[in-house]
């Protein structure tokens, strides 16, 4: 297990795969109540060309909370001073959900260090139906703990083709839900993802090469939210039929056929 500490002295897990110099870097950010195990199915197809970093932000998987409030600034510095540990100089980030609000973070304040983003789950605006359901998620979880919230969150987190064809594992879902994260924790990210500007806020002078992925039963991105975000970001916006909120784990194959293929057209126009 590795580990990296950050200047105020939050411990944060992290893992990684052939980062060398010959390799560009891909870092995968997670969703709230992930971790670093989100991504395992990633590697075979991405550590061919890149090499890979998977880490746990603060109050997720096997990090610290820390001690200062959770914002997309904070999440974002600390990301910055974990590639700047590895000798990272840039990186393409790819984000689900929350790891996609702290990859707009991360460009915005560090536009030098991105070479591209991918957005999975994310649009322009959180008001409305997403913040009631994040709210709903937290009113679950302090009055019943995690399992109840787990169970509540599957039919938003997931689409129906995933529900049904992992029926007879949506127990293992919500226990692994419920081993990785710390009630206190999961109570903190949700009240601070409340709290988060709109992931539409961005600088006039927004410019890194940007692919959103959205589903078409993800109720916490809907299709035109998920659709202006891109044109915000100036990027391109890919609807996949039948996917819900998490797009990685729900059609990995096309998921990383998307991404590679965006990161191989960005490097032909001389990024």
């Amino acid at each position: 297990m590795t580990y990296f500490t950050t200047t105020d002295g939050c411990v944060l897990f992290y893992t990684s795969y052939g980062l060398e110099a010959a390799k560009p870097v891909v870092a995968f950010l997670n969703g709230t109540t992930q971790s670093t195990l989100y991504w395992g199915g990633c590697v075979p197809a991405f550590s061919k060309r890149y090499g890979l970093l998977f880490y746990d932000a603060r109050a997720q998987g096997q990090s610290d909370i820390g001690p200062a409030p959770l914002t997309p600034e904070l999440h974002a510095a600390d990301l910055k001073d974990l590639l700047v540990h590895l000798a990272v100089d840039r990186a393409h980030l790819v984000g689900v959900s929350h790891g996609a609000r702290v990859a707009m973070a991360f460009a915005t304040r560090y536009p030098t260090m991105v070479n591209c983003l991918v957005l999975c789950g994310l649009g322009a605006s959180v008001e409305g139906r997403p913040r009631a359901i994040v709210k709903s998620w937290l009113k679950i979880l302090q009055l019943s703990g995690i399992e109840a919230m787990a169970w509540a969150a599957l039919p938003v987190v997931f689409g129906t083709l995933f529900l049904d064809d992992h029926r007879r594992i949506l127990d293992n879902i919500v226990n692994a839900v419920v081993r990785r994260n710390h009630r206190r924790a999961l109570d903190i990210q949700l009240e601070a993802i409340l709290a988060y500007p709109p992931p539409g806020q961005l600088p006039a002078d927004f410019d890194r090469p940007t692919m959103v992925l959205s589903g078409t039963q993800d109720l916490l991105a809907e299709p035109e939210n998920a659709r202006q975000l891109a044109d915000l970001c100036r990027g391109r916006h890919h609807l996949l039929t039948g996917a819900g909120h998490s797009i990685p784990a729900e059609v990995p194959e096309l998921f990383a056929k998307l991404v590679l293929d965006f990161f191989k057209v960005q490097k032909g126009s001389n990024l």
